[in-house]
């Protein structure tokens, strides 16, 4: 370009309107937690160009909707804490049966000190509640346990032999539903009827209501379970007892929520399950003692279960995680409960999981099982692919993150 005049440099204004504010973030400062996840906090402030030079603004000038977290989660290592647990209290009944409770608290495994059981939350926590028993009440009335009630009710008008149940879906019940009587070809009314009065013990009842006749089983232990959908509860009303309460007998009801036992003045009360399954046990020593009870649902006054909650009842069913669609946020513990026949038990096998490498230490994503008759619980993580087996007709299967 040597031969060719240069013209003057020059600067022109392209521009006249200032930048529109935006919002500056200052690097994060110190981690809250010495270990394990915690806050840092960040100022987030509004701010625009104005002649070169960084102008403070007022916040509602800047996009709200683009506003960045003032705190933001931060890990400088590795903590592990857990759940420890005091001795277990006295029974609640000096006599029969009762509740012993024991408090938990969050302990730090760097310290041994309890800290905030927040920390702990992500971990899984054992039972803080269970029976007990102080052994036998003679010449007393049997005991009752909070979270039972005991009401008067109308005696009813006539008694009639439970009908024989087909296997059926009920709507909110994903698998099929146990059958607790088969009727033999050629059968008539009587043989039902008799086979109903042999059979009742060991058998899972899934109507809305029925009539169970106890009285006369050779079994000693004669135990029945009755299930009903998640939103239901289910309350029983003693028709008749023939039961020897000085030998000993005795009628025990046991629910997530609830635990009564009794003998004496049995006939004509109501026990409120307060959920949707309840677990009716009888004990006689002399032959051809027994009872005759009426069951009914409805409606549960208390809403006990989370919505992404699902009953299953048995004889098998497929378990699929997450309940939800994929963008929505799961915010709570979601419960599967399985009941069965008290005669039969519940096998789980995972056939496919993926909840995450398992050498990131952070214990947020778990399966939790829970076999309610002795309440243990076992945890499975990783890819890890398992079978488990339950010692009692109940399990609880709770997904974690």
């Amino acid at each position: 370009c040597q031969p060719v005049p240069k013209p003057e440099s020059r600067v022109e204004i392209c521009d006249l309107n200032p930048c529109p504010p935006r919002w500056k973030v200052t690097p994060a400062g110190p981690c809250s937690s010495s270990c394990g996840l915690g806050l840092a906090v960040q100022l987030v402030t509004c701010v625009q160009i104005l002649h070169g030079q960084e102008v403070l603004q007022e916040e509602h000038l800047c996009p709200v909707a683009e506003k960045p977290l003032t705190s933001v989660p931060c890990v400088i290592r590795t903590c592990s804490y857990e759940w420890s647990f005091s001795e277990w209290s006295e029974c609640s009944t000096s006599c029969g049966n009762g509740i012993q409770t024991r408090q938990d608290f969050c302990l730090s495994s760097l310290t041994h000190k309890p800290v905030n059981p927040l920390f702990c939350r992500r971990f899984p926590k054992a039972v803080v509640v269970r029976g007990c028993s102080a052994g036998p009440c003679p010449e007393q009335e049997g005991t009752q346990a909070p979270g039972a009630e005991l009401q008067p009710v109308t005696p009813a008008t006539h008694l009639t032999t439970a009908a024989a149940a087909t296997e059926r879906r009920h709507k909110d019940m994903d698998v099929p539903l146990s059958v607790w009587e088969q009727t033999k070809p050629g059968g008539g009314e009587e043989d039902t009827a008799q086979r109903s009065f042999l059979c009742v013990c060991g058998n899972l009842f899934l109507n809305a209501t029925g009539i169970i006749n106890m009285t006369g089983v050779e079994s000693r232990d004669c135990t029945v379970a009755i299930g009903r959908p998640l939103r239901e509860e289910i309350s029983v009303t003693i028709l008749e007892s023939s039961l020897n309460c000085s030998a000993g007998e005795v009628l025990l009801f046991s629910g997530r929520m609830m635990w009564r036992t009794g003998c004496r003045k049995l006939p004509l009360s109501l026990i409120n399950s307060r959920t949707n399954t309840l677990i009716v046990k009888q004990r006689v020593v002399l032959p051809g003692n027994g009872v005759i009870l009426q069951y009914n649902s409805r409606t549960a006054t208390k809403k006990y279960y989370q919505d992404c909650d699902q009953q299953l009842f048995g004889p098998q069913g497929e378990i699929v995680y997450p309940v939800q669609f994929p963008e929505e946020r799961q915010e709570v513990v979601c419960r599967t409960f399985i009941t069965v026949a008290p005669r039969q038990r519940i096998s789980i096998r995972a056939l496919n999981t993926d909840l995450g490498p398992q050498g990131n230490h952070t214990h947020f994503n778990y399966i939790l099982v829970r076999d309610v008759s002795t309440m243990k619980t076992v945890v499975f993580r990783g890819k890890q692919q398992f079978l488990w087996q339950s010692t009692g007709s109940e399990a609880e299967i709770e997904f974690h993150e």
